[in-house]
């Protein structure tokens, strides 16, 4: 199964690049770790969304090393997991809403990211992600007129995560110009976005008008 410019054939290892850069998601959970720990909010919430966003680099390149129908799988189902589980404490700890609300809202964008795979593949694929850039950016709104803490780091989000799509898309128009294609960039861009997502969260709970720890 080959989706991507750099993949030149059927064995393991043919997308090196594509394959590597997904240390950048282990980056992110560390780096996110680390500030938890400086700011002491390592809770068991906290915890969970860092090991999720180390499972997405682990089944990315799963995916990139083998490219079978399972190991797409390993790719799709902790990106799934991770926004699922980000949209939520958003939610109920940035947004402060009631479980009830959040619940609804989490279950309402899971079917829509599950139809969404009905849909043709368009812009290579990067359709799939349509949902997540329209929730990125009336969350980047909130967070800047909530004046929550940086209050323009989901901005940066919905921008660094524009720039991840751009690169996506544009893989296998880039195999006329380069062996490796755009696809890694899509990688490195997702991770810093998932260090900014996580920190949105962590800054929150760090913040003295921070809501109590989910029990």
């Amino acid at each position: 199964m080959s989706e991507y410019c750099e993949r030149h054939g059927s064995g393991l290892f043919e997308e090196p690049f594509n394959t590597i850069s997904n240390v950048v998601f282990i980056w992110a959970a560390v780096e996110a770790w680390n500030l938890a720990g400086r700011y002491r909010v390592c809770t068991r919430e906290t915890r969970l969304l860092i090991f999720l966003a180390a499972t997405v680099g682990v089944g990315s390149a799963i995916w990139h090393v083998f490219a079978t129908p399972w190991a797409k799988l390993m790719d799709l189902i902790p990106i799934l997991l991770f926004q699922l589980c980000f949209l939520w404490l958003y939610l109920r700890r940035c947004a402060e809403t009631k479980a009830v609300f959040a619940t609804g809202l989490v279950c309402g964008y899971l079917v829509i990211s599950i139809l969404m795979l009905q849909v043709p593949p368009y812009l290579n694929g990067s359709i799939l992600y349509a949902p997540t850039m329209f929730v990125l950016l009336c969350l980047a709104v909130y967070h800047h007129i909530t004046r929550q803490p940086d209050r323009g780091l989901l901005g940066l989000v919905a921008i660094l995560f524009s720039a991840a799509i751009t690169f996506r898309s544009v893989d296998s128009i880039a195999c006329a110009w380069t062996p490796f294609g755009t696809h890694f960039l899509w990688h490195v861009f997702n991770g810093v976005v998932f260090y900014c997502a996580m920190r949105a969260i962590i800054l929150k709970q760090a913040s003295p008008s921070a809501a109590a720890p989910l029990s």
